[in-house]
This record gives structure tokens, sequence and C-alpha cells, in this order.
């Protein structure tokens, strides 16, 4: 166990160093700069803005500068927004981007489980093709098409939400609907095949023959075997949907973590840009760990151990 953490905590950190290198190598690879669309600042203005964040320095003082103050936590200061740092921004925006992430996730889960175990249930019945046509919509509209037709119909037509912004319940729940329109189809389809594969098996008939009920063997036997590819996809779900979606938050135009990562895209702002990038993916190497976690958790059969250790 203990090598297994080690072999994960090295992997963890090469794979984060490489993230940082690509993105700081594929940032300053492409022509211009953050104050390159400053059309009405003077030359000797612009200089004095590259000397005061060091953008005049050396490529590779750069990198190396940037690693130092990574170790340290700090992620710098933006180039756009005068007195912001990186820090400051995702301590801002991160919370916000969480609290609709977990709404999302909430939703999807409860919905998509539910909605999985009676289609499995209910196999070839009106339940599984609705259920099923359901989760085909979901996933063929993207997200930014279901946005707007949210708004159109609930904020627009029928004046029952606000349209955008952020701040009251009422203007959390159109963003909500869009952001988990798509991962509650994959889990009900996950859920639903899985499930029909557990319910044949042989010690579910076992249990029947014994004269548990039927809600006993969803419940105790299959759910918990089923749920295993559901848990795996949670895990890069959640830190994908808590960490901000990129289009649903610009269409709400909620102060999130995703909105704050467009825009740094756009202005060229590279601190940013790297910060977000950083913490999206320590995010995400967190989640993937703590699914591996979770899959002993659930199945005490799965050992986390290395395979050179067997």
């Amino acid at each position: 166990m203990a090598q297994y953490l080690l072999r994960r905590f090295a992997t963890i950190t090469l794979a984060m160093w490489l993230i940082v290198t690509i993105t700081f190598a594929i940032m300053h690879a492409i022509p211009g700069g953050p104050f390159a669309s400053e059309k009405k600042v003077p030359d000797a203005v612009k200089r004095n803005l590259e000397a005061r964040y060091h953008l005049n320095d050396p490529l590779y003082k750069q990198y190396v500068d940037y690693l130092k103050n990574l170790l340290r936590g700090d992620l710098g200061p933006s180039f756009k927004y005068e007195y912001r740092t990186v820090n400051s921004i995702i301590k801002e925006s991160f919370p916000v981007s969480a609290i609709l992430g977990s709404l999302a996730i909430a939703f999807s889960l409860l919905v998509g489980l539910l909605a999985g175990i009676i289609s499995a249930l209910r196999q070839n019945r009106w339940q599984d093709y609705t259920a099923m046509i359901l989760a085909t919509l979901s996933f063929s509209v993207p997200s930014f098409i279901l946005s707007g037709l949210l708004m159109y119909v609930f904020a627009y037509k029928l004046q029952w939400l606000p349209p955008a912004m952020w701040g009251t319940w009422q203007q959390a729940i159109l963003p909500t609907l869009a952001l988990s329109a798509l991962p509650t189809a994959f889990i009900a389809r996950l859920t639903r095949s899985s499930m029909l594969e557990v319910l044949q098996q042989d010690y579910l008939k076992t249990a029947r023959a014994k004269g548990l009920s039927e809600r006993a063997i969803v419940v105790r036997h299959a759910l918990r075997n089923a749920i295993l590819p559901v848990v795996t996809y949670v895990g890069p779900l959640i830190a994908t949907v808590l960490t901000g979606s990129f289009v649903v938050e610009s269409i709400f135009a909620i102060p999130g973590l995703g909105r704050w990562f467009v825009l740094s895209v756009t202005n060229r702002d590279y601190t940013v840009i790297l910060g977000t990038t950083v913490f999206y993916s320590a995010f995400l190497m967190a989640m993937n760990f703590l699914v591996d976690l979770a899959y002993v958790a659930i199945d005490p059969r799965i050992k986390l151990v290395d395979r050179r250790d067997v």
C-alpha cells in the first residue's frame, strides 16, 4: 500500500510538471502577448508593462521563476486585471463553480441512477423506452443549445425563472439543468447496462430463491456491483463540473472559474491560463485518486497494490 501511494505521488508529480511545461510552451509559441491588443498603448509604456511582469526576461528564466513560485503556492499576478492575483481569482470564483457543480452532480446522480435502475428492471417496456429516449436526446443536444432553449422557454416565454446571473436559488435552476443533462444521460445508460449484466448473475438467482425481496436484491446486491462503472465516470466528472463548465457559465453570466478561464484565453493572460490549468489538473488527479480509494470501499475484492508487488 505504501509503495503504491509513493508511486502514485511520483506519477502525479511528473504529470503536473509535464502539464505546466507543455502549457507554458504552447502559450509562448503563439504570436503576440498579453499587451498586444492594447493598440493605444505607446511602445514605451508597453515595454514598461513587460518589464514589470518580467515578460522581457529570457524564456527559460520565466519558466524557472514560474516553477519556483508554483512550489511556494504562488500562481502569480494577473496581467490584465491590476492588483488581482491568480490565487485571489481562484479563491473568489471556485466556490461559485463548486456550488453549481455540486447541484449538477447531485441532480445527475439522483436522476441518472434512478432512471438506469428503472430502465433495467423494466427492460423493453415503456419505462425503459422513455428513459433511453430522454437519455439519447440529452446526449444529442449540446449544452449551449440546451442553455438557450431553457432560457427561451422558462425565462422569456413562461417567465418563471430569471434568465441569467447568480445569487439566488431561482438563478441556479436553469444552469444546473443545462450542466447536468449530459452526465445524467451517461449515468443512466451506464447504470442500465451494468444492472442488466449483474441481474443475470447466479448469486442473484440464489438470492431470489432464498426469498429475498426484490428491493433488497436490487439495493444490497445488484446496485453495489453495478455501480463501479458509474464511480469510474463520476471521478473525472466531479473535477470537470466543480471547476466550472466554460460554456454554461459564460451563457448564464455566472462568475465562476470557467468564465475566468475563457476570459484569460481571450486576453492572453498567461498566468491566469496557467493557474487555472494547474488548478484544474491537480483537482482532476485528486478526484481520480479518490475514485481508486472508492473502489476498495465498494468492492473489498479490489486491492490497491502495484502489479509488480503481486
